[in-house]
């Protein structure tokens, strides 16, 4: 998707003479989203979800941009934004640390942030909306353990490591880890979410001859990818347990076809994004600063029962 640049448009006085000059247009309220990439299923679902939330109100209008998975251009587009005085700020911070200070600053200013899914390693924002990292990695290593009969090598496709749920959804994994000595990690292969970087990642192992039992995927797209990686090399994926997050449609049909174990959902966060958005616009107050939504382990047990997220 090209990146969008979004200008202020000054309007002319007509040449038509009026008896009455017209009332001045009600300024709309501009809430702005820096995403860090569109290329993602996931991340271009909460943009959607974003700007379907915000239709609803003819007073606000919503524009976003596409930082290509470029740090350095998220922190630009903040800067844009903040400089052309919207009223509202939202983002999902591609770095906790490096995009810390430019966040701080936007919120010094008085512009209200929120942040979805992923916060900054300081405390200067509005309000941070997400879902259980931590609990949901923990949740994952105890549904392989069973999986494994608490014995085998597990290999990781992790999430961006810079973004807190890459970190807390590796940090909780290994951790819940050290109660079943019986499991190890074959490897850890960092593939960003990002499905094609998630094939390569299995090719690479396969190349590498690297053996494992299980694979943790921190997200559906890398575990679908693993899965068409493994299908491609002639691997019988129904006989080893794979695990995604999110729940997607996609994994939902994987689940249904026996090639994916488990998922959990991760909900977008847009419609909750959009709902604190548009308390603070009507002057409003956040009741709490960070939101957790909850999450549901998802199986062939119940997946008839659980709505995919998109």
């Amino acid at each position: 998707m090209h990146r969008r640049q979004f200008t202020l448009l000054a309007l002319g006085l007509s040449a038509a003479p009026r008896l009455f000059a017209a009332p001045p247009a009600k300024r709309k309220h501009v809430v702005a989203f820096a995403q860090d990439t569109m290329s993602n299923d996931w991340r271009a679902a909460q943009v959607r979800d974003l700007q379907q939330a915000l239709a609803k109100r003819p007073d606000i209008e919503f524009v976003f941009s596409d930082a290509g998975g470029d740090t350095a251009r998220q922190v630009q587009d903040i800067e844009n934004f903040a400089a052309r005085g919207v009223d509202i700020l939202i983002t999902s911070p591609r770095d906790a640390e490096l995009m810390r200070e430019p966040i701080a600053r936007v919120h010094r200013r008085g512009i209200p942030v929120i942040l979805l899914s992923r916060r900054v390693s300081g405390e200067e924002f509005t309000h941070f909306v997400t879902a259980d990292n931590r609990a949901i990695a923990r949740q994952a290593a105890q549904y392989l353990a069973r999986r494994l009969n608490g014995r085998g090598r597990i290999l990781v496709l992790q999430h961006i490591p810079t973004s807190t749920p890459g970190q807390l959804r590796t940090e909780g994994f290994l951790d819940e880890l050290k109660k079943h000595p019986g499991l190890e990690i074959a490897a850890i292969k960092r593939a960003d979410s990002q499905r094609a970087l998630a094939i390569q990642k299995i090719e690479e192992a396969l190349a590498e001859k690297l053996p494992f039992d299980a694979i943790y995927a921190q997200s559906d797209s890398m575990a679908l990818g693993a899965i068409m990686a493994l299908k491609k090399a002639g691997r019988n994926v129904k006989d080893l347990p794979i695990t995604g997050i999110d729940f997607i449609s996609e994994a939902r049909a994987a689940i249904r076809a026996g090639d994916l174990a488990a998922s959990f959902t991760y909900p977008t966060f847009g419609r909750e994004g959009a709902e604190a958005a548009l308390k603070l616009i009507d002057g409003g107050k956040i009741a709490t600063r960070e939101r957790i939504v909850p999450s549901i382990t998802v199986t062939r047990d119940n997946v008839e029962r659980v709505e995919p997220i998109f």
